[in-house]
């Protein structure tokens, strides 16, 4: 049997592997965006004194005494010049909490800072918490808006998966001390993927929601929701409009959620969002993109057909499989986008695009026609591009 000190030894060389591995852009891409060779994100990445008594004496065997089961999920933002992720770490006892990991470069290097983050709780508990999103507010503060789940108080005793969601909303100054708001009420009996949008909306705080009816099920309210609450400190919406329904046969034909918060263009306002459809394998989780108005934020003016990203090879295997989930991103100031993905409810990604790539891709590829004919009329359309291509060579 591996001594303590040398079982040790092995654990903290093979972590230090792992954080300083450099990643490597997948080449050639498709023009729109760079995937990159291996998460940034795993369980493994989980600092070892999370996760192992390291006292021989009550760890003879240096056993892992609280295991880590994925990492994945995280909102994103550019703070003191590093690329910080909010990642939502999952321990084997099925409860989520929120890990701050920072990167030089935003694309290898995440280290969990020491501590997990300490996130308030309510006059009534969170049984769990994830899949949060950071936006900093031109009020000044950075806000945290996050899925808190309760077991539904209605449920039948034997019923032990009966759960509703809600949005709980943290503040903070300084990404280190974290107050925590009401949660969010809406007409809606359940939320989830609630977004902040960055800016005042006639002097009010705007959300982008996800009215549904029940915990898993859209029922009748699916698609993205718009609202506008006067007090985020107390944040009430009273009516909600939906701007981005589902819609049959499509890529979020089951339902759909806003990822990360929009980034301002010249051209609109540039979203990212997942959608949802059934499959005979299982639901499929991908990720699309839209652009709204710069004004009428309710107000698609450009939505390319299918999705953006779909999960490619090893990102289609995990704890939940044929899933790719977005909750943050980052605009750097020289126009370069770091596209943070979770791939089946298990590991951190990151691609890299720009704002131009993406503003290209939204306002120039074809809208979906909603019929096979149409797709093919589409088709068609490139080929004859083509063809007058050659002609004028």
């Amino acid at each position: 049997m591996m001594s303590f000190s040398v079982r040790l030894t092995a654990l903290e060389q093979a972590q230090q592997l792992l954080i300083s591995r450099n990643n490597e852009r997948q080449m050639p891409g498709n023009g729109i965006f760079d995937r990159y060779r291996y998460p940034v994100l795993t369980a493994a990445h989980a600092p070892l004194e999370w996760r192992y008594d390291l006292h021989p004496a009550s760890n003879p065997y240096l056993m892992e005494r609280y295991g880590v089961n994925g990492v994945f999920n995280a909102g994103a933002i550019r703070w003191n010049n590093k690329y910080v992720l909010m990642a939502r770490v999952e321990s084997v006892d099925r409860k989520s909490f929120f890990a701050l990991a920072e990167s030089d470069n935003g694309i290898d290097g995440f280290r969990f800072r020491e501590y997990p983050v300490m996130i308030p709780e309510t006059e009534d508990p969170d049984t769990n918490v994830y899949d949060m999103r950071l936006v900093q507010h031109e009020d000044g503060y950075v806000y945290g808006l996050f899925c808190t789940e309760r077991k539904d108080p209605a449920a039948a005793t034997y019923d032990q998966s009966a759960a509703i969601a809600a949005c709980g909303i943290v503040r903070s100054e300084d990404l280190e001390r974290w107050e925590r708001l009401p949660d969010l009420e809406t007409p809606s009996p359940q939320q989830r993927n609630v977004v902040l949008h960055p800016e005042f909306v006639q002097g009010k705080y705007a959300f982008y929601t996800r009215p549904q009816d029940g915990f898993i099920s859209a029922g009748t309210g699916g698609g993205i929701g718009f609202g506008l609450c006067d007090d985020i400190t107390c944040a009430v919406i009273a009516a909600e409009k939906i701007m981005d329904p589902k819609i049959y046969h499509t890529v979020y034909e089951l339902k759909n959620g806003l990822g990360p918060a929009p980034l301002k263009t010249p051209q609109g306002w540039l979203h990212l969002a997942h959608g949802v459809r059934n499959t005979a394998a299982g639901l499929r989780y991908v990720l699309y993109l839209f652009m709204t108005d710069l004004e009428d934020l309710t107000r698609v003016i450009h939505k390319p057909a299918g999705y953006f990203m779909a999960p490619e090879g090893e990102e289609r295997v995990g704890d939940v499989s044929n899933v790719l989930f977005c909750n943050g991103w980052i605009a750097a100031e020289d126009g370069k986008v770091f596209i943070y993905y979770a791939s089946s409810d298990t590991r951190m990604h990151v691609a890299t695009s720009t704002i131009g790539q993406l503003v290209d891709y939204v306002v120039n590829t074809p809208a979906d026609g909603l019929r096979s004919a149409a797709t093919v009329s589409t088709v068609c359309s490139i080929i004859d591009r083509n063809k007058k291509r050659q002609e004028y060579k």
